[in-house]
């Protein structure tokens, strides 16, 4: 059953290179809006790009570099496909439905001149230039090792990996992996993507701190200055030389009729310390769940949107930013559709 399953899934994947994409006389689409910064890929996605430059390599071909944008923008599509379906009718798995922020396609039907389905990448991210995609569906949740084994085997998904075909003479500067349930997509563009490359979920690396160390300085030399003879100093409840050793929080030094205590080394807020803030609205739910929930949100008014594990469970953010005074105005915004919203500092 398996194999016939795997036989019906590649014949209809083999009816998506229907009608070629135009490269050339195409529109300027406007850039979408730039990734959301909490955006990450899993273990076995990078995993599977990591097969296929593999696989390039034994063919004599460079690596294609990761691409932050392209892998946001399959990461959409195959949530999209599992839970909207819109391959149906005369739609391919090209096609977007019509339940998120972007633009519904039906493809090859909406194809035209002006209008292009691989223009998604400019439509959903600062990806500068079109891409192309190939998907792999079937009945069972997808393992990369069959993944990528269909990939190779197949001539019209073998084109893309192998800049053969249609595509001969193409230099792949950016590819995007996703990886969702029974969907497996990826998409090749010809522009570097500006945003770089997405970190593994779990793995977010940490900003290199900058170098703080001051140069030295040598002081002016001072002016000669007859010394001044020092005021008489009294101590409270102890002898002078009992003062030796002791902190500085411990001394109280009475001068005049006033008590002051030398400065403590206090330390900084915790609000003043480097940190992401993060809008969270529904905590301990399902990996299924988190995904429906996030795509209800970003087609809402919350592109920035994202699923984070803890544990096996899911919470959904709606926003996420570094600065402080802007998270907690956008707290107020979000408290009144969602009351039960809350702060988390990562």
């Amino acid at each position: 059953m398996y194999f016939k399953d795997l036989i019906l899934s590649t014949f209809l994947l083999l009816l998506t290179i229907g009608n070629g994409p135009m490269l050339q006389g195409q529109p300027v689409v406007k850039h979408g809006p730039p990734v959301p910064v909490n955006f990450c890929i899993s273990s076995d996605e990078k995993e599977l790009f990591r097969m296929i430059n593999e696989y390039r390599a034994i063919n004599n071909l460079p690596p294609i570099p990761l691409s932050k944008s392209l892998s946001h923008v399959a990461a959409l599509h195959v949530r999209d496909l599992f839970f909207h379906h819109p391959d149906q009718g005369a739609c391919n798995f090209h096609s977007w439905s019509d339940k998120g922020f972007w633009t519904p396609f039906c493809y090859p039907k909406d194809e035209t001149k002006k209008i292009s389905v691989w223009d998604k990448p400019r439509e959903l991210t600062k990806y500068p230039s079109r891409g192309f995609e190939i998907v792999y569906w079937e009945n069972n949740p997808l393992v990369r090792d069959t993944i990528i084994m269909v990939w190779k085997t197949e001539e019209y998904f073998n084109s893309f990996l192998l800049n053969t075909g249609k595509w001969q003479g193409k230099t792949w500067n950016a590819i995007g992996i996703a990886v969702y349930e029974n969907y497996a997509c990826a998409w090749f563009g010809e522009v570097p993507d500006p945003e770089g490359e997405p970190y593994v979920c779990g793995n977010k690396p940490v900003k290199p701190v900058q170098d703080t160390v001051k140069p030295v300085v040598k002081p002016a030399p001072k002016p000669a200055v007859k010394p001044k003879k020092p005021k008489s100093v009294k101590t409270t409840g102890m002898k002078a030389d009992s003062l030796a050793g002791k902190p500085a929080d411990t001394l109280a030094v009475r001068s005049g009729d006033s008590t002051t205590n030398p400065q403590k080394n206090v330390p900084l807020p915790k609000d003043s310390l480097s940190g992401t803030y993060c809008i969270i609205i529904k905590t301990n739910l399902s990996r299924t769940a988190a995904d429906q929930l996030v795509l209800t949100l970003q087609s809402g008014g919350y592109p920035q949107a994202m699923a984070m594990e803890k544990e096996g469970k899911f919470r959904v953010s709606v926003f996420e930013s570094a600065d402080k005074p802007t998270v907690m105005a956008k707290l107020k915004e979000v408290k009144k559709r969602n009351k039960d919203a809350w702060l988390l500092k990562k």
